[in-house]
């Protein structure tokens, strides 16, 4: 499992309030969004792959719909490798939410259709990331996040 500190990236981030709510800057999406956990954890992870593992801001994409089984889902985060097919795919939960199996599952399932050779799963305090396995239907966790490529 990755040992990450989301926490350092923190002073990244542009946090303001307006109207008695607390919002966030998206510097992908170049707009301001309401600061809930979910999206604390989603801006961390963003400055992570930009500082820590150099991916540039236009292959990471953030929030897109996919279609799974005649039904509309939406991703958290899809990086894209220099041959312009999804590279890491990643789902970001609340810190409060545990990552079981189950939420690893609901990625897996996203996964399927977008055939990303990582998957990424974290809540902010835990990450985990395998490596997919197309052929085998598998995967093998991994103890590092892959760098930009």
């Amino acid at each position: 499992m990755p040992n990450i500190d989301l926490l350092q990236y923190k002073n990244q981030l542009l946090i303001s309030e307006k109207t008695n709510k607390r919002y966030i800057f998206d510097p992908l999406r170049k707009k301001h969004l309401v600061l809930t956990p979910e999206e604390l954890v989603r801006q961390l992870f963003i400055q992570y792959l930009l500082e820590e593992k150099e991916y540039p801001k236009a292959s990471i994409a953030v929030e897109k719909q996919v279609i799974i089984n005649d039904r509309i889902k939406r991703f958290d985060l899809l990086v894209y490798g220099k041959d312009f097919q999804p590279f890491l795919l990643i789902e970001c939960k609340s810190p409060k939410i545990a990552i079981s199996e189950a939420t690893f599952e609901q990625a897996a399932w996203y996964n399927f259709e977008l055939k990303a050779d990582y998957l990424i799963v974290t809540n902010g305090s835990v990450t985990h990331c395998c490596q997919m396995n197309y052929e085998n239907k598998s995967y093998t966790f991994c103890e590092t996040i892959p760098a930009a490529v």
